[in-house]
């Protein structure tokens, strides 16, 4: 998994008499090309020798801004806390701001965004551009997952499903992309899952809106890459969460067919392989958000992170035939 590696510090000079003559050849060439430092904010400026109109380059005086959803627990929280700790300014967002009240004491700024609401969003990231003169990045984190046989989940829980994990990361992009795009740069990172790879039973839903994330993000990068905008996919495994809770409240037990009691028993005991209950396989929250850290910052970030063993085999498992999977999915049933 690719981990952020903390930024190198530019070494002290104490050389003076020696650089003299480097200095004033950097003067000079500045001056004949129209670039020149304000002496009072000594910020580069840039004089257009048509027009006479003089910018300031501020992307060496202001601290870099991510706009992050989903802040209020788990890998959003732990992103959010990575992006402060390499002095980003940091915008991070929750359906409930008292939800991360933590995160404002630590010195993020925070805002109330419900990603199904097109309203908030587009104030999101208007108030983003505001805080931080841009918006260098944006983390589509925000997202859960509807467990449960395709049966027992009812067409308004599969749109709702939807609604936030697809429909909400579409939203935020095309409120984003003009300032980026405007800007000359920026980054997109949506958080995607191994099932957004391979699909496995309990998971259709869920599954379905990783898949349609991920083929939209791969349309998406191709898209704007003219505009020196990368996107990329984080693809966690299980990570450690309250994976067994949440499903108990998406599906309460009155509400599940007892004809699919094996199934609703293995997804009981997924934390066994690494579900988020501090399984032998699961990943920590900090360990996607180094993965996420490391897209805002490489200069050519890879387009998919694999974060963990099983996305990892997620990876493989893929191109494996499709009855060879079912076979699997099989001997797993009755060994339960």
């Amino acid at each position: 998994m690719a981990t952020a590696e903390e930024a190198d510090r530019p070494a002290d000079s104490d050389g003076v008499g020696a650089d003299s003559a480097d200095t004033n050849r950097e003067t000079d060439t500045r001056t004949n090309t129209g670039a020149q430092t304000d002496p009072e904010t000594e910020t580069e400026t840039e004089t257009d020798p048509k027009t006479g109109t003089t910018t300031a380059d501020d992307r060496y005086t202001r601290k870099q801004c991510v706009l992050i959803t989903g802040c209020s627990s788990g890998i959003g929280r732990a992103t959010a806390l990575a992006f402060l700790q390499r002095d980003w300014q940091v915008v991070a967002t929750a359906r409930n701001t008292d939800d991360i009240a933590d995160l404002a004491e630590a010195g993020c700024t925070t805002l109330e965004l419900d990603v199904t609401d097109p309203e908030q969003v587009a104030t999101a990231v208007e108030r983003t551009v505001e805080i931080g003169d841009a918006i260098d990045c944006l983390v589509n984190n925000a997202g859960y997952a509807q467990t449960g046989p395709l049966e027992d989940v009812s067409t308004a829980d599969l749109h709702r499903q939807f609604d936030v994990n697809v429909y909400g990361p579409h939203r935020l992009t095309r409120a984003a992309l003009p300032h980026m795009r405007a800007q000359g740069e920026g980054r997109i990172i949506n958080v995607s899952s191994v099932v957004g790879r391979i699909s496995v039973p309990g998971m259709g839903s869920y599954a379905g809106s990783k898949h349609a994330l991920e083929a939209m993000t791969d349309s998406l990068r191709a898209e704007v890459e003219e505009f020196d905008i990368e996107v990329t996919l984080i693809e966690p495994g299980p990570v450690q969460t309250n994976f067994s809770e949440r499903l108990d409240e998406e599906l309460p037990e009155d509400e599940r067919t007892p004809a699919y009691g094996t199934l609703y028993e293995l997804l009981d005991e997924a934390e066994l392989i690494g579900s988020g209950a501090g399984g032998p396989f699961a990943s920590e929250p900090k360990d996607v958000a180094a993965a996420i850290l490391d897209a805002a910052s490489t200069p050519e970030p890879p387009a998919r992170y694999p974060v963990g063993p099983i996305a990892q085999y997620g990876v493989y498992a893929r191109f494996l035939p499709d009855r060879l999977r079912d076979a699997a999915y099989g001997l797993i049933q009755r060994l339960v």
